[in-house]
């Protein structure tokens, strides 16, 4: 399960991909629920003729019928869900949704919810390398928790890990599909020809529409002239690790102070350099907690989600499973929901 995000930009013209999660795909359910509020607050508006410019949501369903199909390709009936989650879960009621959402579909499956340190403790393989945890059969697993590196504690963390991965249990995402969406292989993927390898050209004409410049931060003349490029124009770049969820990117000036401290080492590999997207000002409200609610200058960024089942040899199925839209102050480099800095908000389509 993915969520693709994206910017509009002002200077293209087109919505390009700001990044890709894996584990960080999260607020389907949050983002479904949302879109219902607001379509009730255009009724309490008496403008019923606006309904249709909220199109639906159906991003739970979508994605929870993707585990259900991957249990069900499991086949086991007994077999369970695993949530793997953090240790103290500040979002879990976008995950409790998710496991209504299971139950609704499927009365007959169940979920368990464990942190890394609770699988090392009760995880084991079998011969045939089916995963137990505390005498549960796993079918599916599906992280919420694992790409922060503060999130394994010890050696025992990492060895839970692992033994996921040596299990014939299904992953969302499995470690194949989680290093696919690094920074990395996203500025990769964008250089010029390698969509191609993956796609007819046409497709690979209209997808490689979605890319901003993205640039290698290797040690070699083509890494040397990003590093160059940054320090020239820093306000023109984000500075990017191999980490999801947010609040890790360089803006500005520190991306001067960062790439100077890293000029020379090897560490400057664990980065890329992405052109910054400057997304349309609009004026809306943001009402968050303890806050006043007052008119602000804030942008929006579109989340699509999508779901893929498949093996090293074929893919049973991929499709599109609903969307979210995160609308921050413009004057913020970050957008957490989280941090407040940012808030769920809804699609409204307009000719």
């Amino acid at each position: 399960m993915f969520r693709c995000d994206y910017f509009y930009s002002v200077t293209s013209q087109v919505a390009q991909q700001v990044e890709v999660n894996t584990v960080a795909a999260s607020f389907a359910g949050l983002a479904t629920r949302i879109t219902i509020l607001h379509r009730y607050i255009v009724g309490e508006l008496r403008k019923p003729e606006l309904l249709h410019h909220l199109p639906e949501n159906d991003a739970l369903a979508g994605l929870c019928g993707a585990m259900i199909s991957a249990w069900e390709v499991y086949s086991s009936p007994k077999a369970v869900i695993l949530f793997v989650v953090e240790d103290v879960t500040y979002n879990i009621c976008d995950q409790r949704f998710h496991e209504y959402e299971i139950r609704r579909q499927r009365p007959d499956i169940h979920v368990i919810r464990r942190n890394l340190t609770q699988i090392s403790e009760q995880g084991r393989l079998t011969a045939d390398k089916k995963l137990f945890i505390d005498g549960d059969e796993i079918a599916v697993v599906y992280f919420r928790a694992g790409y922060e590196p503060g999130q394994y504690h010890s050696e025992a963390e990492w060895d839970a890990r692992l033994t996921i991965e040596r299990s014939c249990a299904i992953k969302s995402p499995s470690i194949h599909y989680h290093l696919a969406g690094t920074k990395k292989v996203q500025q990769e993927i964008a250089r010029p020809g390698v969509l191609k390898r993956f796609l007819t050209e046409s497709e690979a004409e209209q997808v490689g529409q979605l890319f901003t410049g993205l640039y290698t931060l290797d040690r070699s003349a083509e890494g040397d002239k990003a590093v160059q490029m940054a320090m020239e124009n820093p306000d023109h770049f984000v500075l990017k690790p191999q980490r999801e969820g947010g609040g890790n990117n360089v803006y500005g000036a520190e991306i001067k102070e960062v790439l100077e401290r890293l000029k020379d080492s090897q560490e400057r590999e664990a980065y890329i350099l992405m052109d910054r997207i400057r997304p349309p000002v609009q004026q809306n409200y943001l009402v968050r907690p303890h806050l006043p609610v007052t008119l602000a200058e804030v942008v929006s960024e579109l989340g699509i989600f999508g779901a893929v089942l498949g093996s090293g040899k074929d893919i049973q199925f991929t499709n599109y499973s609903g969307h979210m839209l995160r609308t921050k102050l413009s004057s913020v480099n970050e957008g957490g929901v989280a941090a407040g800095l940012g808030a769920l908000d809804s699609v409204f389509l307009f000719d």
